[in-house]
């Protein structure tokens, strides 16, 4: 195989932490490419493909759904990685899995199902990520789950930074009770520091597209209302504004994920020009992360989330298919619970003697795998 060049202060996959159950590795694939093949070959993925970003499947065919926007997150990390030296196997890896575990219908069913399943451990859809890679998924002889390194679950697991001791979701610390510490006290890895900030950049840019194609707001108003747009018209774009709608929307969702790659490129630089870091493990015990962008660029950010917020995810459109949501995916988990019958064969087989948690955590499993239009013909029936 071939020896890659990273820095330092990269996830090296020589010194990987290895496996929760051993296997011989692959000669031609490091192991974070081997992770990564995994992710993709999963059922969870290819689910991915008919679940709500934020509309919902049939509203549309061009609005993106959470298989369109990780592809895209996957894309930007592994430009992001490649610039900073860092391994854009592991980084890709950690892009492709983070939203494996969004239920139907997105925050809005994760919402419904986190109310259904009060207590009974609540439902994190992070959390449920990591469920599906070491349990649920079943598609080797020798164990459950898709058996993947300590690095890329750690990724997943902390992309969004430590966990406080009194907030660990059911599903990561059943996981590490199994034998594999996954040090949440500590920031990940630097690969996955660059796959969280990758999933801000694509969902802020492509949320604009969509919008704009949804008539939440326009070209006109975005480009008067977001500071990073200020210098937008001045690249030639001005004489084909009126004629050139769809390029021209085109063009801001680029300008803006140039701006920000640009701009996070930049900062983690002179992080690390200061800083010093000579190993990913002196990049997890830092007091805050090495990956992150410039003051300017977050008060950007701040601004297109307000304001998306209030034009876009809080819309009255959105507001109905939301409440739609949260009552098909309520009403789904209240008659499962009081007909477990009703599920398949190899679901409700697991929770004829069990105790009330765990036949609340089957049916849990069993509707956070549904896509929307299964979920909605599941509800008809």
């Amino acid at each position: 195989m071939l020896k890659k060049n990273l820095a330092k202060y990269a996830t090296h996959y020589s010194k990987t932490n290895g496996r929760l159950f051993a296997e011989k590795e692959d000669k031609n694939r490091s192991v974070y490419q081997r992770d990564r093949d995994r992710i993709i070959h999963s059922s969870a993925f290819r689910r991915l493909e008919h679940k709500t970003q934020v509309f919902v499947h049939h509203e549309g065919d061009h609005y993106r759904s959470r298989l369109t926007h990780t592809i895209e997150v996957s894309q930007i990390a592994r430009t992001i990685s490649r610039s900073l030296k860092i391994d854009e196997d592991l980084s890709e890896a950690i892009s492709l899995a983070h939203d494996l575990g969004h239920t139907p219908f997105g925050h809005a069913g994760e919402e419904a199902l986190n109310f259904s399943m009060r207590g009974y451990g609540g439902f994190d859809h992070n959390a449920h990520t990591l469920r599906i890679i070491t349990y649920l998924e079943k598609k080797y002889v020798n164990f459950d789950g898709l058996n993947l390194t300590w690095e890329t679950l750690e990724g997943i697991v902390k992309h969004n930074g430590p966990f406080k001791k009194k907030n660990i979701p059911y599903a990561i610390s059943e996981y590490m009770s199994k034998g594999m510490d996954l040090e949440l006290n500590t920031w990940c890895g630097p690969e996955a520091q660059v796959a969280s900030l990758s999933d801000d950049i694509a969902y802020f840019s492509h949320d604009i597209e969509d919008g704009i194609r949804a008539e939440f707001f326009s070209v006109k108003e975005i480009l008067e209302e977001f500071k990073i747009l200020k210098n937008f018209m001045k690249n030639n774009y001005k004489n084909n504004f009126k004629k050139e709608t769809k390029r021209i929307v085109n063009e801001i969702k680029r300008f803006i994920i140039s701006k920000m790659i640009d701009d996070l490129i930049i900062e983690t630089k002179k992080n690390i020009s200061f800083l010093k870091p000579t190993s990913a493990n002196d990049v997890r015990n830092m007091k805050k992360p090495l990956v992150t962008f410039s003051k300017e660029m977050n008060l950007n950010i701040s601004e297109i989330r307000s304001y998306l917020m209030k034009k876009m995810y809080r819309h009255w459109k959105i507001n109905i298919m939301t409440n739609k949501a949260k009552s098909i995916v309520k009403d789904l988990f209240m008659i499962y619970f009081k007909e477990p019958n009703l599920l398949p064969l190899e679901w409700s087989e697991g929770i004829k003697k069990t105790n009330l948690k765990i036949k609340a955590r089957v049916i849990s499993d069993y509707i956070a795998g549904m896509t929307d239009r299964y979920a909605i013909r599941e509800h008809k029936k």
